[in-house]
């Protein structure tokens, strides 16, 4: 492809005129890997963006998305309906945690963020609570880039361009605790504590009774993997229900098996009042993200709202798209009849011993890990943040493997179909760049 055919596309979370000064092209995939344009085979080590859970060129899911193109393009669900997006909503509801049996469908993780705040500020003032507007993010937090995600996300560089952040929002600290928790394998030992603040600083300041949400990745995955320290989550879940705060988990990273079991939720036992989903919802085939919230949300909305009336005024022209609910059938069924959540539960150990023969290796700070998920933490180099990872990116890929970095840290997260040889090449290959890199 020339330079001269790259000019129109302005590219997302991209420095533009490096890559177009030397592009990273991708044309087909299938498995656990891409081929780029000069047609050399890559490992997948990143699930395309978190979200090719089953692999890439899955029959079940192509045809099914074949099918329904030709069938019914699209169909409007405002006022209206097509059987495809009640039967998609049954069937994720079904597998969704117990508990959590109302679908909102959107058509991204970041509008399923921004859903789940309008959706927690509505629930408070419709039951007559309409002082609760006050939103709790967390520090280096991810929830999209949509206005109320940037607002209760954290990540520093995703909001220092755009200082125009809802006013009523507030932010927990982070949890990485690098001091106590180096290399850690799984949860780290320290750090639930962290949750506390939640209810000695933010709540002491800012009267409970104002705010309406705290939103929470359960394992912050775009910052650098931050696994939650043991017993965090739950403290969070009790502090929420002593003041009467909904607790939305941002599960769009963690659904669907990443972490060796089907949702977060259901693997550290936290259930909470709302969770939005993405990524593998469709196993990235089409867009699609969802809002799954507890029947009394849902029914509050119902019993304030006059009889004829629209009770939560939102959506969107896209919301259960008859393509992208083909997709999500088809997804869940491939999951559930290749039992792949439980094969991701079951590599994952393997994955853990791979990830952290990496320490030793030069300039490796820290290692973290949970189910099929690693941040390897580079230490950086003086005055240049991130170009230590960004090279190490760069190197991985010309060895033929796709590796993520966010800053200085390499996240590592394979379609969950992958086995033992591939974990090898990943984690071998990733060795291989650590030993040469300045």
């Amino acid at each position: 492809m020339s330079h001269q055919g790259m000019d129109a596309f302005w590219m997302p979370f991209t420095a533009n005129r490096q890559f177009k000064s030397a592009p990273r092209l991708l044309v087909s995939a299938d498995g656990m890997y891409y081929r780029d344009d000069a047609g050399r085979q890559v490992l997948d080590g990143t699930a395309g963006l978190w979200c090719v859970n089953a692999g890439h060129n899955r029959q079940p899911i192509v045809e099914a998305v074949q099918r329904q193109v030709a069938t019914m393009d699209f169909a409007p669900t405002f006022q209206m309906g097509h059987p495809l997006g009640f039967e998609a909503a049954e069937k994720l509801a079904a597998m969704a945690p117990t508990g959590l049996s109302k679908v909102f469908y959107v058509n991204s993780g970041s509008e399923a963020a921004d859903t789940a705040l309008k959706m927690a500020i509505g629930y408070h003032r419709v039951r007559g609570d309409a002082a609760r507007v006050k939103l709790i993010g967390r520090e280096r937090g991810y929830h999209g880039v949509n206005f109320g995600g940037v607002s209760v996300g954290g990540i520093a560089g995703n909001r220092k361009m755009f200082p125009v952040a809802l006013p009523t929002v507030d932010h927990l600290r982070h949890t990485l605790d690098i001091a106590r928790n180096a290399f850690s394998r799984g949860e780290p030992e320290y750090g639930a504590e962290w949750a506390d603040e939640l209810e000695n600083r933010l709540l002491t300041l800012h009267d409970p009774s104002t705010v309406a949400a705290v939103m929470v990745e359960p394992m912050a995955g775009s910052t650098g993997v931050l696994i939650p320290p043991k017993g965090y989550l739950k403290r969070l879940r009790e502090i929420c229900d002593k003041y009467g705060i909904l607790l939305i988990f941002d599960e769009v990273i963690t659904g669907f098996g990443r972490l060796g079991q089907d949702w977060a939720s259901n693997k550290f036992g936290v259930l909470p009042d709302i969770m939005t989903c993405a990524k593998g919802l469709t196993n990235g085939t089409v867009p699609m993200g969802a809002v799954l919230a507890k029947p009394a949300i849902y029914e509050a909305f119902m019993a304030a709202a006059a009889e004829g009336a629209i009770e939560f005024p939102h959506g969107y022209t896209y919301s259960a798209h008859p393509l992208a609910c083909a997709a999500s059938i088809a997804t869940l069924d491939l999951y559930r009849d290749e039992k792949i959540f439980e094969h991701a539960g079951e590599m994952a150990p393997y994955f853990e011993e791979q990830a952290h023969a990496l320490k030793g290796l030069p300039f490796v700070k820290d290692i973290r890990n949970l189910g099929l998920v690693a941040g390897i933490e580079l230490e950086s180099r003086p005055g240049a943040v991130g170009k230590r990872g960004f090279e190490a990116f760069v190197q991985c890929w010309e060895r033929g493997v796709m590796v993520r970095c966010t800053g200085d840290v390499l996240a590592v997260s394979p379609p969950l179909i992958i086995n033992r040889q591939q974990v090898e090449q990943l984690f071998g290959t990733i060795a291989d760049v650590l030993r040469t890199l300045q």
